[in-house]
């Protein structure tokens, strides 16, 4: 409800109060664009991890924190740091269309685990490591299934092919990512792999694939 302005209010206290409004609402500051307002955001999140001691400068040292690889969908709707409540350091998180595992994807977990090498460390410092396929309902790249030359090419297999990828429905396709992750000898065996699909329309989380081992003891 909007408030009046008190007649006998000094100019120092109105400008004060203004200025306490704007406070509340700093995307909508004049001449701010989307972009200063992200980088102010930035400002508050460097003074907040500085006070609070937890900037990450060594990669050695983070790695052995990191406890999952979380391999999600590039949907503005379906942030895994979000979704899932991860908190700094704690994740990798790796997006691209679909949440879909393509020879690309599978290039970025080989160049992640030759970082790993290089760096001296290893993710989840040997303990529990989870690999986490997210994907969701309503996604875009449902919307390409008429497009089987753009999709072929994504998936880098013939258009004949393009049935079983499954593109639309996330539930199969989840189920098929996870069973294409476990046949990647390179794969640590004692990661724990599932498959998760995130409902738009509800906000929850739903496992399709439980957590299992990469590769059979």
């Amino acid at each position: 409800m909007a408030r009046t302005i008190e007649w006998g209010a000094q100019p120092s206290d109105l400008r004060k109060r203004a200025r306490r409004i704007v406070a509340r609402f700093p995307a909508r500051r004049m001449g701010m664009s989307t972009l200063d307002s992200l980088l102010e955001r930035n400002e508050e999140f460097a003074a907040a991890q500085r006070t609070a001691g937890t900037l990450m400068p060594s990669l050695p040292k983070a790695l052995p924190d990191v406890r999952a690889i979380v391999i999600g969908c590039a949907d503005m709707r379906v942030d895994p740091v979000h979704v899932l409540g991860l908190r700094p350091g704690e994740a990798v998180v790796m997006r691209n269309i679909g949440g879909r595992i393509t020879p690309g994807l599978l290039e970025q977990l080989q160049l992640l685990g030759r970082i790993g090498e290089v760096a001296g460390a290893v993710a989840g410092g040997g303990g529990e490591f989870h690999l986490i396929v997210l994907q969701h309902t309503d996604c875009g790249i449902t919307r390409l299934a008429g497009d089987h030359a753009m999709l072929a090419q994504y998936f880098r297999i013939p258009e004949a092919d393009l049935k079983a990828k499954a593109v639309l429905d996330p539930r199969a396709a989840v189920a098929l990512d996870v069973a294409a992750l476990r046949k990647i000898p390179a794969l640590p065996g004692s990661w724990l792999i599932s498959g998760l699909v995130y409902d738009v329309t509800t906000g929850r989380v739903e496992v399709v694939v439980p957590a299992a081992r990469a590769h059979a003891a």
